[in-house]
């Protein structure tokens, strides 16, 4: 495999192209495809490129690393060589056709993207369950609450965890990163204000409630994941050991 520095930095086409070729050349080659794919993620550099009109935002606020976008937009270089099921398995569920050890993971991508892509685990994609979790619950209090006769509404889960609402959240957001105040949100900006969530949490609440929160994210991801067959990635599963014990 060619030699690289797994950063994501400036746009930098030429290297891109090679990393694509590289893929297609392994792949025609008879390297197994996901293998070929995770080592042409360690060669990409650039953290997003639009594409036939769709902008593709790699890495979240400089931190986060979404490798499994980037995967996305590989594997359309190699479709013709990518299973159905296998494909869809990734894309959909986060699943490698055979599951990988976390340190073969972050050998093959690098320790850099390595690191972002734990950014955008715990920043993002947990987070999202975290809220989740906080939502299930809330309906459950408010289905105790209707059969009580108790009048104090419970806060929702955007109070319960970041101190506001939503839409609060969401003006501080906006006003700090200076963008407009549009009555929709795209993808891309949703998983920036997600991440923004993330770090305000951690800058806003102690940290027994801060690692009780975090557990109730995961508890409810490994429910959905039970029910469903999705994963955050197999890879990725010892690392959740570090969010039980406390940030």
């Amino acid at each position: 495999m060619p030699q690289n520095d797994s950063r994501l930095h400036g746009t930098n086409a030429s290297g891109d192209r090679d990393a694509i070729e590289y893929l297609k050349k392994s792949v025609a080659e008879g390297k197994i495809w996901y293998i070929a794919l995770l080592e042409a993620i360690a060669l990409w550099t650039s953290p997003e490129e639009n594409v036939n009109g769709y902008q593709y935002q790699y890495l979240v606020e400089g931190e986060a690393f979404d490798w499994l976008l980037l995967a996305e937009r590989l594997c359309k270089e190699i479709s013709d060589s990518i299973p159905d099921n296998e494909l869809i398995d990734l894309l959909f569920h986060g699943n490698l056709p055979q599951p990988i050890t976390e340190e073969e993971f972050k050998d093959i991508i690098g320790d850099a993207k390595y690191h972002a892509y734990l950014n955008y685990l715990y920043g993002i994609t947990v987070e999202t369950f975290i809220i989740y979790a906080m939502e299930d619950e809330i309906l459950k209090e408010r289905s105790a609450h209707a059969l009580s006769n108790s009048k104090e509404e419970p806060l929702n889960s955007y109070q319960r965890l970041y101190g506001c609402g939503q839409e609060i959240l969401l003006r501080l957001f906006r006003e700090e990163k200076h963008y407009s105040h549009n009555p929709d949100i795209s993808l891309n900006e949703l998983r920036e204000f997600t991440y923004w969530l993330f770090k305000y949490r951690l800058k806003h609440s102690d940290r027994a409630k801060l690692a009780s929160d975090t557990k109730k994210g995961i508890d409810y991801f490994r429910q959905q994941r039970a029910k469903t067959g999705m994963s955050l990635c197999k890879n990725s599963q010892p690392q959740l050991l570090i969010v039980e014990n406390g940030l």
